[in-house]
C-alpha cells in the first residue's frame, strides 16, 4: 500500500513539475476547456430552473364549449351526452357548468362583484368543460375536436385551455435533446484538447520515456503522470466552468427580475443541484484521464 501511494505521489509531483514548466500553454488549455464546459452547464441551469415552474401549472388539457347566450339549458346537456356517446379516446371527463352557478362563483370574487351588480340579468352562457387525455399530439387532436364541436347547433365558441403548457413541455423536451447534443459536442472538444495536449507532452518527453523504459519502468509508471495531467486539467476546468456559469447567471437573473415583477412572480435561474455538479466534476476528470490514456498509449509506441 505504501509503495502504491509512493508511486502516485511521485506521478503527481512529476505532473505538477511539467505543468509549471509550461504555465501559459496549460492555463490557456484549461480556460478553453472551462469555456466549453460552461455552455452545457448554463443550458442545464436554465432547464433545471424552468422545469419546477412548469410542474406548478396544471398541464391537464381542457376544452371549454360555450353555449349561445339565448340557448336552451337542455342544449348543454345534449352536447355533453353527445360527446360522451361518441366514446372518443381523447376525452377523459365531461363537466357541465350552468350559467347560474358560474355567476354565483364569479360574484364571490371582489374584483367582479361590483361590476356584476350593475348588469341586468346573467350575461354568462352555459358551458361544457371537456378534459382531454394528455399526449404529445393533444394539440392536434384538440384542434380537430374544436372544429367539429364548433359546427354543432347551439355552440357559440370552443376554447382550448392549457395548450400553451403543452407547447412549453414540447419546448422543454426539445431543450433537453439539444442540451444532450451540446454536451456530446463539448465532450468531443474536451477529448480532442486533452488528446492533443498529452500528445505534444509525450513527444517532448520522448527521450525521458525511452530512458525510463530501459531502466525497467512499466507502462503504468510511464502513463500515470499523463493521466494525472488530463484529470487535473479537466477537474480545474470544471471548477472554473461552475464559477463562470455563476457569473453569467447574475446578469440574466437581473434581467429576469424585472420581467417576473410584471407578472407578480419571483423567478430566477440557478445552478443544478450539488449532486449533479459533483457528478459533472467526476465526469470531467474521468473524461480527461481517459483521453490522456488514449493519447499516451498511441503516441509513446517507440
Amino acid at each position: 500500500m505504501k509503495q502504491w501511494l509512493r508511486q502516485h505521489r511521485y506521478a503527481l509531483n512529476v505532473t505538477l513539475r511539467r505543468l509549471f514548466l509550461q504555465p501559459f500553454s496549460w492555463v490557456a488549455n484549461t480556460l478553453v476547456i472551462a469555456l466549453a464546459l460552461t455552455l452545457p452547464l448554463i443550458g442545464a441551469s436554465i432547464l433545471t430552473s424552468v422545469q419546477p415552474l412548469v410542474r406548478e401549472v396544471s398541464i391537464t388539457p381542457e376544452m371549454t364549449i360555450f353555449m349561445k347566450p339565448n340557448a336552451n339549458p337542455d342544449v348543454a346537456t345534449e352536447i355533453a351526452q353527445r360527446i360522451k356517446e361518441a366514446n372518443n379516446v381523447n376525452v377523459s371527463s365531461i363537466k357541465i357548468i350552468r350559467k347560474d352557478t358560474a355567476l354565483i362563483e364569479l360574484s364571490l370574487n371582489p374584483a367582479w362583484s361590483q361590476a356584476l351588480k350593475v348588469l341586468e340579468g346573467n350575461p354568462l352562457p352555459d358551458a361544457v368543460v371537456v378534459s382531454l387525455v394528455s399526449s404529445d399530439q393533444v394539440v392536434t387532436h384538440a384542434q380537430q375536436l374544436a372544429q367539429t364541436w364548433q359546427s354543432w347547433s347551439g355552440v357559440d365558441f370552443v376554447q382550448l385551455d392549457s395548450a400553451w403548457v403543452q407547447r412549453l413541455e414540447a419546448l422543454l423536451r426539445f431543450g433537453r435533446i439539444g442540451l444532450a447534443l451540446i454536451t456530446l459536442v463539448v465532450g468531443l472538444v474536451v477529448l480532442a484538447a486533452i488528446f492533443n495536449t498529452v500528445r505534444m507532452q509525450a513527444l517532448s518527453q520522448r527521450e525521458e520515456i525511452a530512458v525510463a523504459r530501459l531502466v525497467g519502468a512499466t507502462e503504468s509508471f510511464v502513463r500515470r503522470p499523463f493521466l494525472y495531467q488530463g484529470g487535473l486539467t479537466c477537474g480545474i476546468a470544471a471548477c472554473l466552468a461552475i464559477g463562470l456559469c455563476l457569473w453569467a447567471l447574475s446578469p440574466l437573473n437581473q434581467a429576469l427580475l424585472g420581467l417576473a415583477k410584471t407578472y407578480g412572480a419571483e423567478f430566477s435561474l440557478r445552478l443544478p443541484s450539488t449532486d449533479i455538479l459533483i457528478w459533472c466534476f467526476i465526469a470531467a476528470i474521468t473524461l480527461g484521464a481517459v483521453s490522456a490514456r488514449w493519447s499516451v498509449t498511441r503516441n509513446t509506441r517507440f
